[in-house]
């Protein structure tokens, strides 16, 4: 995708808004499992209060980056879902760690 260097600035600073955010990048690769409940995230987010995971959950809902779905049981269900964009999370993470892993090699410098 060529996109012009202004909009390229801009998606590269929407993305880092939304990674600079504390507990977004983890709770974006738990939800790469699949569907999880409220409750089942607090416990695999070690460290993150409630407040800080919901008002995490609805910034990353707005952004188109996950669903949340209520499940017609009793008593009623809520689960998070990642979409296709917040999917897309996976490729960062990939690059990110081969970057890293380029970084922390001493010999990288000599290629």
């Amino acid at each position: 995708m060529d996109l012009p260097e202004t909009d390229r600035c801009r998606c590269f600073r929407m993305a880092i808004d939304v990674l600079a955010k504390p507990w977004t990048g983890q709770i974006l690769w738990i939800l790469q499992e699949g569907p999880l409940r409220f409750n089942e995230l607090v416990t695999r987010v070690q460290g993150i209060g409630e407040k800080v995971l919901s008002a995490r959950l609805k910034e990353l809902e707005c952004q188109g980056l996950l669903v949340r779905r209520v499940l017609p049981t009793t008593p009623v269900r809520v689960e998070y879902e990642l979409t296709c964009k917040g999917e897309g999370f996976r490729q960062v993470v990939e690059a990110v760690t081969q970057w890293g892993t380029e970084i922390a090699d001493p010999d990288a410098q000599a290629r």
